[in-house]
């Protein structure tokens, strides 16, 4: 170290740090008044050193620190105590072990500089990831991890809301692209203090909960390719690198620890406002990818134990995830990790629930065979910390394993795959599907009662991140991805979509007008249904992507939400809000069940549900040509009764109405009404004193009982 004064400089001699032998346990950097407990795992290490450094950006360690096996090994935990170290020092290790590559499959490399896989911040100041390849030594251009105080927080008396799951409405969003584009007029855009500023938008659109695409740390410097100038880079973040760390690059001011203090800011903030907060967390794979990808930390400390490797040559990964690598989650030291990071999020964070990526992977044995009682999901489910916790699974994985209504465990809500595709075939006009939408909207039972399930585990959805936005959905019939620099070979070919009579962007009238419409129409149906609904960010407002169905590399206009579109598209936003407080309306509890429909019948009646065509009680069960579905929810205790009619022909038809006893009927939806009357405010309804409705073309009708 150089000290500079006025008239000259001095070198200054710092002295080592006194170590003692440590603990094995916590693992990770856990600092007390006195200095920092280190601990990591790695079974078939031969030696660990211990890196610190002064500075993010210093080249080369300030001190060395080589863990003795006799002092600072307790079977295969490596630890010491750093006496005088203190919150903000930077770190990072160098393990070595004996080379087995193809055997064993050991990944040990000396010149590889690993970031702690528990460490709950790193900085990427020097970062060159081409460096973290083969065999050169990286140290001057590595990651380090940081030694982060999370106990000096005031959470002002907050704590996770455990608000019910069938109370939940679920709003999907990207921390950066929701706030990144100039339009939003944020002061920080892109960042978790930007999304603070957006809070009183969520709470007009009545939403209970926000899905934060990946928020774990990962490279948001890794260069994919260049297309027409533009640098495309990892932009969605489903490639983590370290689990307990906030991204940094989502912080208006990313220096050391600040990234926890922001993201626990935003935490409190929402909830204040009665928003929960969800994380969408990827276990299933990692950034370091297959056998030709960076050694960043898991790799260089317990390759065989952490990832699936092909048995007969392990320098080469299992890929069930689609990303060139698989996690092994249930073997013990995986399995603690991942309910450690979980427990951690819940407690340290204040999170309320957790989506889990690719979750199928989770399920998978050591050897990559589907499990009944998996390890970990059983030991996620019964932990006491995640007891009131919401956990959902996307079920399925890339190595073709499908778990809709078969996930293992009973509070696991799933993504439900098969509502997206059967309401995207219904709204579209695919004729027979009337059966199909039925099961949907009464909350899939053919997919979960026989197992003991609930609606709520139904997680409904039309559109989410991964595919075209629901705008897209209503205007372009194919895909269109070539800003990706694939040729358009990525994403899905086959989107259930159906552009209304032109490919793409139009100032048809007509044609817009129907997109419209169809974008209510989904809006209305996923607000109808048993179960739990989730909207992605910019649906409200017909966020576009022009047909790109697969924007994952897109940190620009494509992926970014344009604020403009509020004003423009305002009258989707007022029907979403709209039908969002109907299904949240205390008064409508029928539309938020926890339990399936049994048949009772209310005082005047009708029972909980009951099914119809254009003709009551008459629905087209077995017509191969029926586009249109009818029903009836009694409402009990004196709650409103609810009747809806879906009308997905390309003609208006005349819709018999159920009569009630000492009630009327009144209007509150028709989606082929223009705005401001297509949807009304509670208390504005219009009363219908006709046996009959005339249902329009391609619209949906809701009318409620007072």
């Amino acid at each position: 170290m150089t000290l500079t004064t006025d008239r000259y400089q001095v070198e200054l001699e710092i002295p080592d740090y006194q170590l003692e032998s440590g603990c094995s346990h916590p693992f990770g950097a856990i600092p007390d008044k006195d200095g920092v407990n280190f601990s990591i795992f790695s079974e078939h290490a031969t030696s660990v050193e211990l890196l610190l450094f002064d500075r993010d950006d210093a080249p080369q360690p300030r001190q060395i620190i080589q863990l003795n096996p006799k002092f600072n090994k307790t079977f295969h935990f490596w630890h010491v105590y750093v006496r005088g170290l203190k919150p903000g020092a930077h770190y990072a290790y160098r393990v070595n072990g004996n080379p087995d590559l193809h055997g064993a499959g050991h990944r040990f490399n000396k010149n590889k500089v690993l970031l702690d896989p528990y460490a709950r911040g790193n900085t990427n100041t020097l970062w060159q990831r081409n460096d973290a390849l083969g065999s050169k030594d990286n140290l001057t251009t590595s990651m380090r991890s940081v030694v982060i105080d999370t106990s000096n927080y005031d959470w002002e008396g907050d704590s996770p809301l455990n608000r019910p799951m069938s109370d939940t409405v679920i709003y999907e969003v990207h921390v950066g692209g929701f706030t990144r584009s100039p339009s939003s007029g944020c002061k920080h855009p892109g960042t978790f203090s930007a999304m603070i500023e957006k809070i009183p938008y969520l709470k007009e659109l009545g939403i209970t909960a926000v899905e934060l695409l990946p928020i774990f740390d990962f490279d948001e410097k890794n260069l994919l390719r260049e297309v027409n100038g533009k640098e495309l880079k990892d932009y969605w973040g489903y490639n983590p690198h370290s689990y307990f760390a906030p991204e940094a690059s989502y912080c208006a001011f990313p220096d050391v620890g600040n990234h926890i203090r922001e993201f626990r800011d935003l935490v409190k903030a929402l909830h204040k406002e009665g928003i929960e907060v969800i994380l969408d967390v990827v276990f299933n794979h990692t950034d370091e990818g297959n056998h030709e990808g960076p050694t960043i930390s898991f790799k260089g400390l317990f390759n065989d134990i952490f990832y699936h490797l092909v048995p007969w040559d392990k320098q080469y990964y299992m890929d069930y995830s689609g990303c060139g690598n698989t996690v092994n989650c249930n073997h013990p030291i995986v399995e603690k990790l991942i309910v450690d990071c979980l427990e951690f999020w819940v407690k340290e964070m204040h999170i309320d629930g957790f989506r889990f990526d690719e979750a199928s992977i989770l399920s998978r044995s050591q050897d990559g065979v589907p499990m009944s009682h998996p390890p970990v999901i059983w030991h996620i489910e019964t932990s006491e910390t995640l007891a009131d916790t919401k956990i959902i699974a996307e079920a399925w994985d890339a190595g073709g394993l499908y778990q809709i209504g078969d996930f293992p465990g009973y509070r696991w809500a799933e993504w439900n795959g098969r509502f997206r595709d059967d309401i995207r075939r219904f709204v579209k006009g695919d004729a027979g599907m009337v059966g199909a939408v039925a099961w949907r909207i009464a909350g899939s039972s053919d997919l979960y009662q026989s197992s003991r399930h609930l609606p709520i585990n139904s997680i409904n959805f039309i559109s989410c991140h991964d595919g075209f936005t629901l705008n897209d959905l209503v205007s372009y019939n194919h895909k269109h991805n070539d800003a990706n620099g694939e040729n358009n070979r990525d994403g899905i070919n086959d989107n259930l979509s159906w552009n209304c009579g032109v490919e793409g962007e139009t100032d048809n009238p007509q044609i817009d007008g129907l997109r419209r419409r169809q974008v209510k129409n989904f809006a209305a149906i996923l607000m109808l249904s048993q179960g739990v609904p989730m909207v992605v960010a910019g649906d409200e407002v017909r966020r576009t992507q022009k047909g790109n169905n697969n924007a994952y590399c897109q940190d620009n206009e494509i992926s970014w939400l344009d604020w403009n579109l509020a004003e423009k598209n305002a009258d989707i936003f007022r029907f979403f809000k709209l039908m969002i407080n109907f299904r949240k309306c205390y008064c409508h509890s029928a539309l938020r069940r926890s339990n399936f429909f049994t048949g009772e019948v209310n005082e005047r009646g009708l029972a909980d549900i009951a099914w119809h065509g254009c003709k009551l009680f008459k629905p087209g069960w077995h017509d191969s040509h029926a586009r249109v579905i009818a029903f009836t929810l009694g409402g009990f205790e004196g709650e409103a009764d609810i009747h809806v009619m879906l009308n997905m022909y390309w003609e208006d038809l005349e819709f018999e109405i159920p009569s009630i006893k000492d009630r009327k009927w009144y209007r509150v939806v028709d989606t082929a009404l223009p705005s401001p009357i297509d949807i009304a405010e509670p208390g504005e309804e219009t009363v219908v004193s006709d046996n009959v409705y005339s249902v329009k073309e391609r619209s949906v009708v809701v009318l409620i009982s007072k």
